[in-house]
């Protein structure tokens, strides 16, 4: 064992595999028999869909209920599972992707709970919390901008200015989650408070109501030509004016903030796409099993038993990385745990398009089609190698996490030493 490490058990308390057993149960039972409805009505301009409130109040009865943060409260309705014990129901509810809103377990509301939990006071915990916590309004969450780098915080632009008792915000804010959600009540917005503070102290989140005047959602932004009825939006403000008693937290600690909720938010998103890669693969060898060409059923092809047995393997391979980061993260915290939610924030994404393309090319022209889910697993999956923070920046911070590591343990480590000179001499034969 390495120095510094310690025994890590991921196996799954009685309690979680309890509920595994019953979220599963509730999805055969309830989720899956109306996919067909539920696409139904978003076709036909319908959101949100009836059956997703129906089932949500089938859900909460039966305390099938905010799964997701560790610290609930004990007035709050819900479970309050630990990370490792949730990480396996995320997988579950992940096979549908709009089966997470049901449980009440959906982003970005579920970052916006943590981060109203952490920091907000009990007056914006009563207005705000308690309704998210019920499942009665949705919310989002406003970070990203179209003319910088949002993946560092720090380049945002977003202007948030105190005059008297009120803020004003002015800027523009694009791919907002839930933005065209007629639930969604709840606005949380980082920016620029104090533009020549220290490079993480520039930065303040304050909240607001959606239908404040002076916001306009400018348009539904498509990804992969996929069209979020909820909305991933562009959105403005103009001379919007909030009382001071919306600030969050402190003025200044937006960028911690924002690191704050993240953390949890990137490792439910890979929980969820391990579901969905388990999904892609159930496709792929059910249409292997019974498609035939030039004589064979393509599973009699080794090239196609070589994807089969590959997905499998790396599914693994990345479930067992992500438990052991919902370990970490509820051993040692966030903070602790950033390596690794750097690692499976790098390495998921691009898992569930590789997975998913092996799968379309199975089915052939069908692949494309919406007659499978594969078109919307494939583009989910690649839209969150940038949504999450870009592969780039997660390899950036391993690599850097990685030479810090070396530098601190050069000439303490177990390399043998001839390895240290400039030019290995290999020891001379007796």
């Amino acid at each position: 064992m390495m120095k510094g490490s310690q025994h890590m058990d991921f196996a799954f308390s009685d309690r979680s595999v309890e509920l595994q057993g019953r979220v599963r149960r509730f999805m055969q039972d309830y989720v899956l028999p109306h996919e067909h409805a539920y696409h139904a009505d978003v076709s036909n301009g319908i959101y949100p869909p009836q059956v997703v409130e129906d089932l949500k109040a089938l859900a909460k009865d039966e305390g099938l209920w905010n799964f997701f943060l560790p610290a609930l409260p004990k007035d709050a309705p819900g479970t309050g599972l630990s990370n490792l014990e949730y990480a396996p129901l995320a997988e579950i509810m992940g096979r549908v992707y709009w089966a997470s809103e049901v449980f009440n377990c959906n982003a970005p509301d579920t970052g916006n709970m943590e981060l109203l939990h952490l920091f907000a006071t009990p007056a914006q915990k009563e207005r705000w919390l308690k309704p998210l916590f019920e499942g009665e309004i949705r919310s989002c969450f406003m970070m990203t901008e179209p003319d910088v780098a949002s993946s560092d915080a720090t380049n945002i632009q977003f202007s948030i200015r105190r005059d008297g008792d009120e803020y004003v915000l002015d800027g523009r804010k694009w791919f907002i989650t839930n933005a065209l959600d007629p639930r969604a009540k709840l606005g949380i917005v980082l920016g620029v408070t104090d533009p020549d503070g220290p490079r993480h102290k520039q930065h303040t989140q304050v909240m607001f109501p959606m239908d404040t005047p002076g916001i306009e959602i400018e348009r539904n932004i498509s990804y992969m030509n996929h069209l979020a009825p909820e909305g991933t939006c562009e959105v403005v403000f103009r001379g919007v004016r909030v009382g001071v008693e919306n600030l969050l937290g402190e003025e200044g600690a937006g960028f911690a903030l924002a690191q704050a909720r993240l953390g949890p938010g990137r490792i439910h998103h890979c929980m969820r796409s391990i579901g969905q890669c388990e999904v892609a693969l159930d496709l792929m060898c059910q249409r292997a099993l019974e498609r035939r060409a030039f004589g064979k059923y393509l599973h009699e092809y080794g090239n196609i038993g070589d994807w089969i047995a590959k997905a499998r393997i790396d599914i693994e391979q990345a479930r067992l990385l992500v438990l052991k980061t919902a370990w970490l993260i509820d051993q040692k915290g966030n903070r602790e745990a950033r390596r690794e939610i750097s690692m499976i924030t790098a390495l998921v994404p691009p898992l569930q398009t590789e997975i998913v393309n092996r799968a379309i090319q199975v089915f052939g022209a069908m692949g494309l089609s919406p007659d499978t889910p594969l078109p919307y697993l494939w583009s989910w999956g690649r839209a969150l190698q940038i949504l999450d923070g870009p592969d780039e920046v997660h390899l950036r911070a391993v690599a850097h996490q990685e030479i810090k590591r070396a530098q601190e343990e050069r000439g303490n480590s177990i390399i043998p030493e001839g390895y240290r000179q400039s030019r290995f001499t290999p020891p001379r034969a007796e």
